[in-house]
C-alpha cells in the first residue's frame, strides 16, 4: 500500500528542496497538508500535483 502522506524531510527528499521551500510551498497552499500531534504531513497527492504543474510550465 502507498502511503497517502508523508513528513516534511521526506517531501523535501522527493522534490530536492529544503525544509524552508517546502514550508513556504505549505505557506502559499501550493502543498496540501494535515497534522497528526505535532507533526506536519504533506499529502502525497499534493507533490504529485505540484510536480505535474512545473512540468506543465517547463
Amino acid at each position: 500500500m502507498e502511503p497517502i502522506a508523508v513528513s516534511i524531510e521526506e517531501t523535501g527528499k522527493a522534490l530536492s528542496l529544503g525544509r524552508t521551500k517546502i514550508y513556504e510551498l505549505i505557506n502559499e497552499g501550493r502543498l496540501a497538508t494535515f497534522k497528526v500531534g505535532r507533526r506536519t504531513l504533506v499529502r502525497v497527492e499534493s507533490i504529485r500535483a505540484l510536480g505535474e504543474r512545473c512540468s506543465d510550465t517547463s
